[in-house]
């Protein structure tokens, strides 16, 4: 056996460098083949089957695919070795190499292949080439490169797409596949993709504009000026330009000035057209015609196709029923509708002979030709269809005069003398006296028509008009329109007695004749009478059809909402008649009485007001409020006398009566006679002696400066009304308001207060008076200030133990720690107010007026959700807008605040001084008449104005300005 070495000799045939030791050819990337190819031996050349391939042992580039490919290569070369003779002979079998001096047997990688002479090789036996272990590492080796070279193709994939020439869509086909799976909703779904490129994310540049030369453009304006002139290489408003190429391309750049000279000068050919050859002088107006041009409807294509079907169908309707008049006039109205007048105006011709009796295809002929082929038309159509009415009307609404009009009226009278229409268009173009003859003509001709018996009668003298209209009532018995008509003219003779006869005869005979006339169109009937200037028609048909078809228990409540029913439609006299049946029927009954008084008061006169009240005191003498409003008016008439006649009677019906001793009492006291008041109040003590008696009788003695006569009348009412608080908060602020203030003053106060606590433990105003007496103790002398808050702040606090869930008395401690100073106290009550009275609008108003500015709007919030309709929560809000001078929004909450609650003084003051501040006159003058009109009594400031002393005795007006002016004072102040 020969050894080899490297460098020595040729290599043996088969030879891999390294293949014993596990080595295996390689690709570098600067190698174009295998990194050891060796070359190819003589037998190879010489096509020898048995030598292995170069490509079989040359690498791809994978180390277990080269290692494995160049074992299976040595198999095969030591196969065929087999066979080939060698200098020795054949090896013995079972002969392994080296056994003699040592050597052991050895696997397929324990070493490098034998070369020549090797008698002998590591990779003997056939079924011992490969174990598990090896295939397990290939498949290892294997899997790693697979996912190596799938990472290489997916980074480089665009390169590997390019090299393989696979199209894009190939890559998607898999996507593409499932798309078949996607349903019509999922489809639908799909968002629209939107445009997010770059263009739409940078700033757009102004387009740049380069100026051109002057001789530029004027050659531009010559090249227009021969098209708009009509050449013939060059269209009116439009250039054509060269591309630049052998080939003419038709370019056309719109030029708007060669448009305008272009239509100036078809507008002028036009007019050319149209003028007189003769006189040289145009048929239409020139100034008129750019405005037709301008009107001129284009067709769109859509509707060039809707014209062009109605067309076909019209003239299959025509075909299949030529006798059909509205298929012609249809046909006519689309061809006028196209545009086609002419052809509009042949086809309703043409109808015009296909069907002579039709009334309406005449008409429309005349509708569509000018005025005089209109007439012609028009006079065939009446020869042809005399007694067509239609003809003739249209035929004397074409005529431009008076008797022409006349003439074609008394023709068709003529042909027709029973049509009203035709009457009435003949008697409206004459006067009165031929109106009257072709009225007398006209009953004989046409006896059923109410309406010409009527007018005849409207134009005839009384006494012809009687005959007329006894001529009408027997040729039309069942006509109510005549009876009626009948008593208006009674009425205008001023026959009073006679509208009433001749009604309820009408109704009666109308009932006789089996006329069927419902109550609802009778008193419908009357209404119109009063609307016609007849009230005692209305009247006398109301009192003879108001209780027709209605029950005797429900008689009461059904006329008087048919009264509010005729007001609400301005009726009045119709009510007026509605509710005097009413009281004929149930002269007891209150309520009917005083809805008739207002009614009087509102719609009528001061006198029948007057009778209206003298007849309910009559009915109703024990009833003393029509005797006091009786009374009163009087008295704002200036009629002192009278009204005291009327309490004398009222008196008389009423001896005990306590509102007719006050108000005979308040009539005297008003008008300056204070004796004949003090008389009156000492009969009153007497014959109706009550709680009010005795206070109005200290009250007045307290005006006239007899302090002790009042206190003294006060303990008198006490001792008979000791449950009367207002007794004890009158002595209460006599003793501290009028007499001297001193500890004497006060302890007499402290008396009245503390009598009428333990008597009148709820009354919540006397609990505030005596809080208010003990805080102002220092001005009597009696203590410091401080010991007066701290006693006024322990009554208040009993107050509301025995008073729980009173918003006053809240509202009062409130104020009193404001008062003091104690501002931190007063948030700390106004939370627990709050928390015990959620609901209380003088809380929520309080709460907003009071707090920090930042802090009113959300405030102001929460108390229109708490209280959305309580006047004071809204005057708050007003005032809260008029002091960020928001005036429409003020004036706005202003208005509803006296809306909602008229009777509050407050509401009215705080409106009238806003619009003082910031209204004009006649909005100030407007608020002060209606405050007037309401007559206000409650609100806390107003009643402390209203209530004093000094201004018992002024009006509401007065009480309104003193009011407003204290509540400018204080808005100054506090500016």
């Amino acid at each position: 056996m020969s050894s080899f070495r490297p460098g020595v000799g040729q290599a043996p045939k088969g030879y891999v460098p390294g293949l014993g030791r596990g080595a295996a050819g390689f690709v570098t990337r600067s190698d174009v083949g295998p990194a050891s190819r060796p070359a190819p031996s003589s037998d190879a050349a010489a096509g020898d089957a048995s030598a292995p391939s170069l490509d079989a042992v040359g690498g791809s580039g994978s180390r277990a695919s080269e290692l494995r490919a160049a074992k299976l290569a040595m198999q095969k070369m030591q196969k065929a070795q087999q066979h080939v003779a060698t200098p020795f002979g054949q090896a013995p079998q079972g002969y392994v190499a080296g056994a003699g001096r040592g050597a052991s047997v050895g696997k397929a990688d324990d070493g490098p292949t034998g070369g020549e002479g090797m008698e002998g090789s590591l990779f003997s036996g056939a079924d011992q080439n490969f174990d598990d272990d090896d295939d397990e590492a290939d498949r290892i080796y294997d899997a790693i490169d697979e996912r190596m070279n799938s990472k290489r193709r997916k980074h480089n994939d665009d390169g590997a797409s390019a090299a393989t020439g696979s199209a894009i869509g190939d890559q998607f086909r898999e996507l593409k596949q499932k798309l078949a799976d996607v349903t019509e909703d999922q489809w639908a779904a799909i968002p629209d993709v939107g445009d997010y490129s770059l263009r739409h994310k940078q700033k757009r540049r102004e387009d740049v504009f380069t100026p051109l030369t002057d001789s530029l453009l004027e050659s531009r304006s010559k090249v227009n000026s021969d098209a708009t002139a009509g050449g013939k290489n060059a269209m009116a408003g439009t250039t054509q330009v060269l591309d630049g190429t052998a080939t003419y391309t038709a370019g056309y750049r719109t030029n708007l000035s060669g448009l305008a000279e272009a239509r100036s000068t078809v507008m002028t050919m036009s007019l050319d057209k149209m003028s007189d050859s003769v006189s040289g002088q145009t048929v239409i107006d020139p100034k008129g015609y750019l405005t037709s041009l301008s009107n001129t409807k284009i067709a769109s294509a859509a509707e060039v196709g809707d014209v062009n079907k109605a067309r076909l169908l019209l003239k299959s309707v025509r075909d299949t029923n030529p006798k059909h008049g509205p298929g012609w006039i249809a046909a006519a109205r689309v061809e006028e509708a196209a545009g086609k007048t002419v052809q509009a105006r042949k086809l309703i011709m043409e109808g015009c002979e296909t069907c002579p009796d039709s009334e309406d295809v005449w008409l429309e002929a005349a509708r569509l030709h000018p005025q005089d082929q209109a007439k012609t038309i028009l006079a065939a159509a009446a020869r042809r269809l005399p007694t067509s009415v239609k003809v003739f009307l249209r035929a004397a609404d074409l005529e431009a005069h008076d008797s022409s009009k006349k003439a074609v009226l008394r023709k068709a009278l003529e042909a027709n003398p029973t049509s009203v229409t035709l009457w009435k268009a003949a008697v409206d173009l004459e006067d009165a006296d031929d109106a009257r003859i072709l009225l007398s003509v006209a009953v004989e001709k046409v006896p059923h028509s109410v309406e010409m018996w009527l007018a005849l009668a409207r134009l005839e003298s009384y006494e012809n008009a009687r005959k007329v209209l006894n001529q009408a009532r027997k040729q039309l018995p069942t006509e109510r329109a005549v009876w009626i008509a009948a008593a208006k003219l009674e009425e205008s003779q001023n026959h009073g007695d006679m509208v009433d006869r001749i009604v309820d005869k009408a109704v009666r005979s109308l009932d006789k004749h089996e006329a069927v006339v419902t109550r609802a169109q009778w008193l419908k009937e009357a209404e119109a009478a009063e609307a016609a200037g007849a009230p005692l028609t209305s009247a006398a048909i109301v009192k003879c059809t108001v209780g027709r078809g209605v029950d005797d228990e429900d008689r009461q409540r059904t006329w008087a909402d048919d009264a509010n029913a005729a007001l609400s439609r301005n009726a009045v006299a119709t009510a007026r008649a509605i509710l005097a049946h009413s009281l004929a029927a149930f002269p007891t009954k209150r309520g009917l009485w005083l809805q008739a008084v207002d009614l009087e008061r509102k719609h009528g006169t001061a006198s029948s007001l007057d009778e209206v009240l003298a007849a309910a005191s009559e009915r109703l003498p024990r009833t003393e409020i029509f005797w006091l409003v009786r009374a009163k008016e009087k008295w704002l008439a200036g009629d002192v006398d009278s009204s005291r006649n009327i309490l004398t009677e009222a008196f008389k019906a009423n001896p005990d009566s306590e509102p007719v001793w006050l108000a005979a009492v308040k009539l005297e006291w008003e008008t300056g006679e204070i004796e004949r008041a003090q008389k009156l109040l000492e009969r009153a003590r007497e014959r109706a002696p009550t709680a009010r008696i005795f206070m109005k009788s200290a009250l007045l003695e307290r005006e006239c400066g007899n302090f002790d006569g009042a206190l003294d009348l006060l303990e008198q009412g006490i001792l008979r009304y000791p449950a009367f608080a207002k007794m004890y908060m009158m002595g209460g602020q006599i003793c501290s308001e009028d007499l001297k203030k001193d500890r004497e003053s006060l302890d007499r106060a402290r008396k009245f207060y503390q009598r009428g606590l333990q008597n009148c433990p709820k009354s919540v105003v006397l609990w505030c008076l005596a809080s208010r007496l003990e805080e102002k103790v220092a001005d009597y002398g009696a203590g410091s200030a401080s010991a007066g808050v701290t006693k006024a702040r322990s009554l208040l606090e009993l107050a509301r133990l025995k008073n729980p869930k009173n918003a006053e008395l809240w509202v009062e401690a409130i104020r009193l720690e404001r008062r003091a100073g104690n501002d931190k106290l007063a948030v700390s009550l106004m939370a627990r107010a709050l928390q015990e009275c959620p609901s209380s609008g003088l809380l929520l108003a309080e709460n907003i007026s009071t707090s920090p500015r930042v802090e009113q709007k959300s405030k102001s919030a929460d108390a229109i959700k708490r209280c959305p309709d309580d006047p004071r929560v809204i005057t708050a809000v007003a005032d809260l807008f008029a002091g960020e001078r928001k005036h429409d929004k003020a004036r706005k909450w202003f208005e509803r605040a006296v809306i909602l609650d008229p009777d509050m003084g407050d509401s009215w003051a705080k409106f009238y001084a806003f619009e003082q501040d910031a209204g004009t006159k006649e909005a100030r003058e407007n608020v002060k008449q209606r405050c007037i009109a309401a007559e206000p009594k409650h609100g806390e400031l107003w009643c402390q104005v209203a209530k004093a002393m000094p201004n018992r005795r002024k009006t509401t007006a007065e009480h309104l300005e003193a009011v407003a002016h204290g509540i400018l004072e204080k808005m100054q102040q506090f500016n």
